[in-house]
């Protein structure tokens, strides 16, 4: 399983998925950068969780957010007090550890470790341009941009309770050890949904279990294998300081089982901390917090296979960065060049499209199935003749002759 994560590192750095943050200046620990392929990737998982969540429901809108805002927000929350890891540091080495990843002794060096202190995972950041300037904080979550914009989402739209307010977008928190590729960093990306319910047990256990089933479907959905998946109960001493219930969604990794979703009954804390209400009570919240760059990962872990020579990334299509890419079977015929690039053209309008000219035809075949491309069209002398080309598959390698003026159809059916 090791093997696969270095497999994974490897692919995602030569064929342009993720890169180290700042790597010409030697990099900064926790934090990645997204190449052309990479984003790809990650703008469409964001694009189906939108989609899922906010499009195809008529009880949850929209939100975007400050990055940051007023420091009394983070007060009020409880995060300046309890958004905290215990830190130890090796007496020898003075390397340092979350208390909980390490076992007596410092795993670097054997040294021995420091009484474990409070460690306060917010980024403080100082604003103004004289001083003293004012201190704030980079969000350490984007959930708070949502409670306190609820009065303002009330009275602007319609809606009514049982609702959702959706959100995506970057939280940053000073992660003690970050590690194991992009899966622990110190800047990263969340999907949040806040579900404001009546504050009724039953109503709120209906929708916990409600959210639970819905998010786990949704990877099923996108791709990521059944018996991959699990759910963990948080024990009452690990919940967070604002949780009711917690559970997580949990993937088979390479390094364990690992969260990257939670579903969390955070009670009216938040709204009664900022002192909110709806109509004569205050709601309950079920929340379902997922990450961004930690669902990426576990896409290209649960999509990579090799099959003989070939690797192959067995992305859901809708996910893929590319849909499809165009090939001339011979880069020096000037005709075969002018149909694919028509062809080509045509299809880019439509879905996010390759070219590559590059090489003999088996060659590119294989470096698309490395991308996770789902499907390849060549262009060949049959295409000038009869107006019909090879589309290739991705997972099974077979072929068929489709015509070119079918490739919109064609193409609009397999990604239904």
């Amino acid at each position: 399983m090791a093997d696969l994560m270095e497999k994974i590192v490897s692919l995602c750095k030569r064929r342009g998925f993720v890169y180290p943050g700042s790597e010409i200046y030697g990099g900064l620990q926790g934090f990645w950068d997204y190449g052309p392929l990479g984003v790809e990737l990650k703008n469409n998982v964001k694009r189906e969780w939108w989609k899922t969540m906010v499009y195809q429901r008529e009880d949850v809108v929209g939100l975007d957010a400050a990055i940051i805002m007023n420091p009394t927000v983070w007060e009020a929350s409880g995060h300046t007090t309890a958004f905290t890891d215990p830190l130890v540091e090796c007496k020898a080495c003075h390397h340092r550890f979350r208390e909980d990843q390490v076992k007596g002794q410092c795993p670097d060096c054997g040294g021995q470790l420091t009484a474990p202190k409070t460690f306060n995972l917010l980024t403080e950041v100082y604003l103004g341009s004289t001083e003293p300037k004012q201190k704030a904080y980079l969000r350490g979550e984007i959930t708070q941009g949502v409670f306190v914009n609820f009065r303002n989402v009330v009275d602007s739209s319609r809606v009514e309770i049982p609702f959702g307010i959706a959100q995506i977008g970057k939280a940053f928190r000073n992660e003690i050890t970050p590690g194991n590729f992009n899966f622990r960093s110190r800047e990263f990306e969340q999907m949040e949904l806040e579900f404001f319910v009546r504050p009724e047990e039953a109503e709120a256990r209906k929708w916990f279990d409600y959210w639970k089933s819905r998010r786990q479907e949704w990877y099923i959905n996108l791709g990521i294998r059944k018996d991959h998946l699990r759910f963990r109960e948080h024990a009452p001493d690990e919940r967070a300081h604002y949780a009711r219930a917690a559970e997580d969604i949990e993937y088979n990794s390479p390094f364990g089982w690992k969260e990257f979703e939670g579903i969390h009954h955070r009670g009216d804390w938040d709204l009664s901390r900022h002192h909110l209400t709806y109509q004569d009570y205050t709601p309950w919240v079920i929340e379902t917090s997922g990450g961004v760059d930690r669902a990426t990962l576990f896409f290209l872990l649960d999509s990579y296979c090799e099959e003989g020579d070939r690797v192959i990334l067995k992305l859901h299509p809708k996910l893929a960065p590319y849909k499809v890419a165009v090939f001339p079977l011979l880069k020096n015929k000037p005709e075969l060049v002018a149909k694919a690039r028509e062809i080509f053209e045509n299809l880019r309008l439509r879905l996010t499209a390759a070219w590559d000219d590059r090489g003999n035809i088996g060659k590119r075949y294989y470096a698309q199935d490395e991308i996770g491309t789902p499907w390849c069209v060549t262009v060949d002398f049959d295409t000038l003749e009869n107006d019909t080309v090879t589309v290739r598959d991705r997972d099974t390698a077979s072929q068929e002759r489709v015509s070119a003026s079918r490739l919109d159809s064609y193409f609009a059916d397999k990604l239904k």
